[in-house]
């Protein structure tokens, strides 16, 4: 293991040398090596508008004020095609926190004021999640779902979720309680 990440080492300083060309005659008459363009910085996958709000309290106390550039956002359909899951994660404390958004009975372009929600919300990489047991203590009121652009099935869904119960943790007794989240992301309808 010590000889593949010592040889990677050595890869990546050669490679960092071998453009940092020493000839100053060679760059000013513009033979030689040329300097790559500095690569574009990363485009958010939330939309141009993507955001989550939120007040969480209970195990994890904590305001969210996440904006697409601190935010990342992913989707994926339910099992059967039957509506969609959203997701969102950002940094809270040091810890990178997500929240899963899933919507059974949404569709593409759907509106409205009760959508019927799970929520999980999960500490990544610390094996603590919290989630609603099932459906009916959670809904979405699903205010835009309007596609994006030119790529085909690429909707932005923005809503309020409200839930009147609170997310119980798996192999713990600890809670988060979410009043009101407000979010802004893209689902992806296209997905097989």
């Amino acid at each position: 293991m010590h000889l593949i990440k010592d040889s990677l080492a050595f890869i990546f300083v050669a490679a960092t040398l071998t453009g940092c060309g020493d000839d100053p005659a060679s760059a000013e008459s513009g033979t030689g090596d040329t300097l790559l363009p500095a690569p574009a910085p990363v485009v958010s996958n939330c939309g141009d508008t993507g955001f989550l709000n939120a007040r969480l309290s209970g195990a994890i106390d904590t305001e969210l004020n996440w904006s697409a550039g601190s935010l990342r956002c992913e989707s994926m359909l339910r099992p059967d095609d039957r509506g969609v899951r959203l997701r969102f994660s950002g940094d809270v404390a040091g810890e990178r926190l997500a929240i899963i958004i899933a919507m059974p009975e949404l569709e593409a372009g759907a509106t409205g004021p009760e959508f019927d929600s799970v929520v999980t919300v999960t500490a990544e990489g610390t094996g603590r999640f919290f989630s609603t047991a099932n459906l009916g203590s959670c809904w979405t009121e699903v205010r835009g779902n309007t596609a994006q652009g030119d790529e085909e099935g690429l909707y932005v869904v923005s809503g309020t979720l409200s839930c009147v119960a609170p997310l119980g943790e798996f192999n713990g007794s600890a809670f988060i309680d979410i009043r009101e989240l407000q979010f802004s992301g893209v689902a992806d309808w296209s997905e097989t």
